[in-house]
């Protein structure tokens, strides 16, 4: 199970965005990284390939390290640490290190 999925808002702790919140919009596995909506832009040369679409430099998100990023609680409402428990019914959450509260 993953600390981090998509949905999530998180807080980013490392590299020139550091101090922005922003929404997970996907993770990649393998590469551990994720896209965050509004966190690492990076400027991508786009040719015309319609009569209707302008070219041009874009500034879209790519993606950023899982490492670089935490959770934030939305009961704590800051940036914490993500364990797991197993329920009552069987399944695997995620919790809040600081306040025990399902994430």
């Amino acid at each position: 199970m993953l600390k981090i999925k998509k949905g999530d808002t998180v807080y980013v702790i490392k590299g020139k965005d550091r101090g922005k919140k922003g929404k997970v919009l996907k993770v990649f596995l393998r590469e551990n990284r994720a896209i965050i909506e509004g966190i690492n832009f990076a400027k991508k040369h786009k040719r015309q390939t319609r009569q209707d679409q302008q070219g041009g430099i874009v500034s879209i998100e790519a993606p950023i390290n899982l490492s670089n990023v935490m959770l934030l609680c939305k009961n704590c409402n800051r940036p914490v640490r993500v364990g797991f428990i197993v329920s009552k019914d069987g399944s695997k959450v995620r919790i809040c290190k600081s306040c025990k509260e399902q994430v």
